[in-house]
């Protein structure tokens, strides 16, 4: 409703000819409601270099804008009473807000623009709402984004423009904080202080969200500076603790202040008296209570422990407690055991749920817990410190993993607070207001939407003309994060000799950041230093990593198999570790070293779940080479090399009909000095890319086939391959035809090759479901492609099998006998109390195999799904002929996410994220 040209004659002008509407606020208003206003005098500044006046006298002129809340301001309730504004669609809704345009509100007032808030928070969100649309990002001085310049700015909203929040308290805890954040705040602020907060308590409104759980790691917010409580209160930011601080008292507060034992059972006088004290000292300020009580240090109470001292402590602290403060209790880890065994707090305290600190909610209100008035919240991570690895350095959750699991929390109720640890709040910016902003209204957000979520921040970002590149760049690196995050690679994560894997995972990651460079070079200069902090330091970054790592495993493989290319890459490996130091320093060096510390988490090296005290280079390996030349041959797919494995013949992949992909080998050499080498084919119908040459390192050379001139009988052909001393070997070369009989017209589906069938979830052939229920392509969630969920989620279990509800694949298979299909899902967790979600898969008109994904509750299940990013189930089957079969996927409990399904046939390899599609006809 605000634009840069006039919509119609009887808009409002906000800005026009170096001219500025006056802001009116009454000064009986809420102190956060005046200090926004004075937000919105800088902004319009900062848009059109003009100042606006604000005033708190009675306003006069031709455009005025009136800013106030319900109840607080004298002029909004007059014009209220006098039945120019209705408020109705706000009233009484908490942090409720609208915006509307009034012709002739009172008199020598020709038109105002009326801002108006149900309390404290709504008024300033639609403040806010009016800064963020005449062009001021809220990342304006978090992330440099630049202010849209305009000298011209007018408002159309004849009609009351509303809006509230559907989760009450949304908010960030800054955690994990050293040593990027702290070192930060030290340098910046002298600690965390009320100059720190300040900053923070803008960009979370701004944002918003209303709720802080502040840094504890070696802070105490009340006790670091008496300000920074009072600051909270009066610019609206409701205060909380995390889940192992109760009583509104910081960790770092018993050590400066308590005394004796963390232990109710040997201290309880002490312990009192200290939350006591707090509690009173703290009684004016807006906050949630944290209660119930964790050991020190985050760390689980004593094993002596028990529902029943829990329960008196929980009594205990609520007796301190002022009617109508809002509490709250943490289920976090052993706590949610606690609860499972039988603990129970009163039902006005809100229970806030958690994740399993890798973005997998552990449990959600069953139908009788969401009837309880205190309602329930989700605790959720975008960083975190602890096991299989702590991961604290980029961005690595994807928005539609967030977006999934969130409406989970949103559909079961679990909608009073959502709170998530966001480490050091940089580089976490595109996740934590992709959180706020769907905790403010998630229906507005269907899974459909998100691509387009993405491109319109890109837009208000960086302006239009990049949106869709932007966006691209910032979903595919966090997918790429997403499937293994950076702190947990290994030098062989992904696979050096199946499927292309590490190459291909290497040459995306390398091919994403060439294209943010490319972008980055186009910019304006006013654009570069946010373009560096939200994309291409990200992306550049993570690619450096990957392809640090898989440097480090090829070194490995070649110095195994005696390349001479071994030396070059323990050198690429070097020069990559430098590359990742270079683009910290240049992530520090932005704006003079506003950002300094903000990337010195450390990321490489990891052994065990902590961090490296420094960043330590993957190893590599360096050979020493025969003197003269000598010959080796390693072909795709087979990491045994000849002549270092005495082999008599190696074998390329087939060259498929099907799938048209040509395939490769490399003659290296093992020694110092080049030699020459020949390639001959026994068949005139093989193409070669190289027939001849000299190799210094290595020779790549590709294989195909003309498929026209391929005979029909053929099924082979081999190459020999001649170097140094009279070398020969020998590769065969498989060949696979298409099926004449099996036109695109007579199959539809996906076709066996290389002994598998791979397909995407979302490339089904039909999707079956009931009245009441659809199945939703989830875009992009998944480590490959997208997802697809069963739909409503609060659907009652069903038993699979005739027309229930289930996915269609059609395939076409080369021979009978045993397959086993392998079942890709998101890590979902048992959210529901009972014996675990379940799914099943069936061939044809077989009887579904049911599975239940919870069955193994090991913590080693655990940790390899989370650390995959996915789980793998398998289903053992028997196809009674080749040909055309039907494989299909069944829901049975719902909340279950497919992302891929994979029939081994006989030739399924190990890789990480195993094989790429298969032809589909």
């Amino acid at each position: 409703f605000v634009s840069a040209e006039r919509p119609a004659a009887t808009s409002f002008t906000l800005a026009e000819n170096g001219r500025t509407a006056t802001l009116f606020v009454d000064d009986a208003d809420y102190a956060g409601v005046l200090r926004a206003a004075s937000s919105l005098q800088g902004d319009i500044q900062r848009v059109t270099g003009t100042r606006p006046a604000l005033e708190h006298a009675a306003p006069k002129g031709r455009d005025v804008v009136i800013i106030g809340t319900l109840g607080k301001s004298a002029l909004i309730d007059k014009l209220v009473a006098a039945g120019k504004l209705d408020v109705t669609s706000i009233k009484g809704k908490w942090e409720g807000w609208q915006v509307q345009t009034v012709a002739n509100p009172m008199p020598g007032v020709d038109r105002a623009l009326v801002i108006a808030g149900a309390d404290k928070r709504g008024t300033i969100y639609g403040i806010y709402e009016i800064s963020e649309q005449i062009g001021v990002s809220p990342w304006y001085w978090w992330a440099d984004v630049p202010v849209k310049q305009s000298k011209s700015l007018y408002a159309a909203a004849a009609q009351a423009i509303s809006d509230a929040p559907v989760v009450q308290y949304r908010g960030i805890f800054l955690n994990d904080e050293a040593p990027s954040l702290t070192g930060w705040v030290k340098e910046k602020y002298g600690g965390y202080k009320h100059g720190f907060y300040e900053k923070v308590f803008e960009l979370i409104l701004r944002l918003r969200g209303n709720y802080l759980w502040p840094a504890m790691w070696d802070a105490a917010f009340y006790d670091d500076d008496p300000l920074n409580g009072k600051l909270a209160d009066e610019y609206g930011v409701v205060m909380g603790t995390s889940h192992h601080e109760p009583m509104t008292r910081a960790q770092r507060e018993w050590a400066r202040h308590g005394g004796g034992p963390w232990d109710y059972n040997r201290n309880e006088a002490v312990l009192k008296d200290y939350w006591k004290k707090a509690v009173d000292s703290r009684k004016d300020y807006e906050k949630v209570v944290t209660i119930g009580m964790r050991g020190d240090g985050d760390e689980p109470m004593s094993e002596e422990s028990n529902v029943a001292l829990l329960q008196k402590i929980v009594a205990d602290q609520r007796a301190m407690l002022s009617p109508g403060v809002t509490q709250m209790w943490a289920l976090y880890k052993e706590v949610q055991e606690y609860y499972e065994k039988g603990m129970r707090v009163p039902d006005d305290v809100l229970l806030l749920w958690c994740d399993d600190n890798w973005g997998n909610i552990r449990r959600l209100p069953t139908a009788e817990e969401r009837k309880r008035p205190g309602g329930a919240g989700v605790y959720y991570h975008f960083d975190y410190v602890g096991g299989p690895r702590s991961y604290k350095w980029l961005n690595v959750t994807p928005l539609p993993k967030i977006w999934e699991q969130m409406h989970l929390a949103w559909q079961y109720k679990a909608d009073r607070m959502w709170i998530v640890n966001v480490g050091d709040l940089k580089p976490m910016e595109v996740p934590i207001e992709f959180f706020l902003s769907y905790a403010w209204n998630p229906s507005a957000w269907p899974a459909e939407r998100l691509p387009e979520y993405l491109k319109l921040w890109a837009m208000r970002e960086f302006g239009a003309q990049h949106a869709d590149e932007i966006a691209d760049l910032v979903a595919k690196y966090v997918k790429y994060n997403g499937r293994r995050k950076p702190e947990q690679l290994e030098p062989e994560t992904y696979s050096l000799v199946t499927y292309d894997e590490s190459e291909r995972v290497v040459a995306e990651y390398k091919a994403l950041a060439a294209r943010a460079e490319k972008l980055y070079v186009t910019l304006p200069a006013s654009q570069k230093d946010a373009f560096f902090q939200l994309v291409l330091y990200p992306v550049k970054a993570g690619a450096v990593v990957n392809e640090l790592y898989a440097t480090s495993g090829r070194n490995k493989l070649y110095a195994v198999q005696g390349r001479a290319s071994t030396n070059a890459l323990a050198a690429r490996a070097r020069e990559l570790f430098a590359q990742d130091e270079a683009l910290v320093a240049q992530y520090h060096a932005l704006g003079g070293g506003k950002w300094n510390h903000f990337m010195a988490q450390t990321h490489l090296g990891y052994t065990y779940w902590n961090q490296p005290t420094v960043n330590v280079m993957p190893p590599v390996s360096e050979v020493r080479l025969l003197k003269n030349a000598d010959m080796g041959v390693a072909v795709e797919g087979n990491e045994y090399a000849w002549p270092r494995w005495q082999v008599n013949e190696l074998t390329v992949p087939a060259l498929d009909g099907y799938e048209r992909k040509a395939r490769f080998f490399d003659v290296f050499n093992r020694g110092q000095k080049p030699f020459a080498f020949s390639v001959k084919s026994d068949q005139p119908w093989v193409v070669l890319s190289k027939t001849s040459g000299t190799v210094d390192a290595e020779q790549r050379i590709i294989v195909d086939v003309r498929w026209a001139d391929v005979p029909a009988g053929a099924t082979s052909a081999t190459l020999t391959i001649s170097g140094p001393d009279g070398q020969r070997m020998p590769v065969h070369v498989p060949i696979r035809h298409a099926d004449a009989a099996h036109s695109a017209s007579a199959l539809h589906g996906f076709v066996e090759t290389g002994g598998v069938v791979s397909m995407e979830a979302e490339h089904y052939a039909r999707a079956i479901a009931p009245e009441g229920r659809n199945w939703l392509t989830i875009p992009d969630h998944g480590r490959t492609l997208s997802a697809v969920a069963a739909m409503p989620v609060l659907a009652p279990a069903v038993t699979p099998g005739g027309g229930s509800m289930h996915l269609e694949y059609d395939v076409k298979l080369e021979k009978a006998g045993p397959v086993t299909v392998h079942t890709t899902l998101a890590p979902t967790l048992k959210f529901q109390p009972g014996t675990g979600l379940r799914y099943a898969v069936s061939i044809d008109d077989e009887a579904p195999q049911i599975v239940n994904v919870h069955a193994d509750e090991s913590q080693k299940f655990w940790e390899k799904s989370v650390s995959d990013g996915a789980v793998v189930f398998q289903t053992k089957h028997t196809i009674t002929a080749p040909g055309k079969h039907v494989l299909k996927f069944w829901t049975v409990d719902p909340g279950l996410v497919l992302q891929k399904l994979v029939i081994d046939a006989g030739g399924l390899r190990p890789s990480y994220l195993g094989p790429q599609e298969s032809p589909r006809l």
